[in-house]
């Protein structure tokens, strides 16, 4: 069943109320806001590349607050452990049996932050249960709820004592941006409101936690053309036929484009997707997908430099619309 005009139009008001209850947090940043709302509806994980102190708590808080949902705060240090995330086994002594104490990762927002700074087989159990749903501790597994969603930072400065995420990892989540310093006008507003505490009262909320889940539903039934599948396809075969890369976009990449597509389409109050939708996302959602040649990162080539010029040498198809 494909979304109707009408659920399009519903969508769009909710996927805006959510934004704008959003920015109340995080002033000046509704795109990167937009962003994450796309992540969320289209049931895949964020990653924040940013500087310390540019908001990436009060993202994930705020997104929390707005679906009165559960969120949690994992920071990742070297000596983190995988049952410091997703929870151990008692045993007790009364009952003589094991108990299951869940760890942190059970929240419909969990905010991993700094996940580089944990070690490859701690990040392994956050990405294990980003992609499955669910925690199988001593062979039992435990769903994590719905919705749930990784908001994972990473920090470009202070490298050492840090391990970098594999690209087969990076391609667990679904976009990646940052969140940027503000602007001069905004900076302002902040200050002004610097007798608050950083983290007061909650936002209120906006839907329940089970709204976002019949939202992410109608999503999924945006129309896509052929011609947008056909231009999908050409965008990634061209990421991999790029001088300037090692590794293009994956299949997997392909069919991310098309999901977080279908959902940028409903939050513009549209039932299909067209070509505009593709070229806003593809940035974000390829972009940390790439490996560059060495030799071309050398010279200063970026992923995103790659993608602009790959969105100018694939010509999109012509006018689409709905079914």
């Amino acid at each position: 069943m494909t979304m109707t005009a009408e659920q399009a139009t519903r969508f769009a008001d909710v996927f805006d109320r959510l934004t704008a209850n959003v920015e109340r947090t995080l002033h000046g940043k509704s795109h990167v806001i937009r962003l994450a709302l796309t992540a969320m509806f289209s049931e895949g994980h964020l990653l924040l590349e940013d500087a310390p102190g540019t908001g990436k708590t009060s993202l994930a808080r705020a997104l929390a607050d707005s679906v009165r949902g559960t969120s949690s705060r994992i920071q990742f240090t070297p000596d983190l452990l995988p049952g410091d995330i997703t929870g151990v086994s008692v045993y007790d002594q009364r009952s003589g049996s094991f108990t299951f104490h869940p760890g942190p990762i059970f929240a419909n927002v969990v905010l991993a932050d700094e996940i580089n700074r944990a070690s490859p087989k701690t990040q392994a159990a956050l990405l294990e249960v980003m992609e499955e749903g669910r925690v199988t501790v001593d062979g039992h597994p435990h769903p994590v709820g719905e919705p749930f969603m990784v908001v994972a930072t990473q920090n470009p400065i202070e490298q050492a004592g840090t391990y970098r995420l594999p690209e087969a990892q990076l391609d667990r989540f679904l976009i990646k941006t940052s969140i940027g310093y503000p602007d001069h006008a905004t900076t302002l507003r902040i200050l002004e409101g610097a007798t608050h505490r950083a983290h007061g009262d909650p936002l209120p909320p906006i839907i329940t936690a089970e709204g976002v889940t019949l939202l992410a539903a109608e999503a999924r039934t945006v129309h896509v053309d052929a011609t947008i599948n056909d231009y999908v396809s050409r965008l990634v075969q061209a990421t991999r036929d790029a001088g300037e890369t090692r590794l293009g976009a994956s299949v997997r990449a392909a069919l991310a484009l098309i999901r977080t597509a279908k959902t940028y389409a409903a939050s513009d109050g549209r039932h299909y997707v067209v070509p505009d939708d593709v070229k806003s996302l593809a940035g974000p959602v390829l972009g940390h997908r790439l490996v560059l040649d060495p030799e071309a990162e050398f010279d200063g080539v970026t992923a995103l430099g790659v993608i602009s010029q790959v969105l100018l040498d694939v010509p999109p198809p012509g006018d689409v619309s709905a079914a």
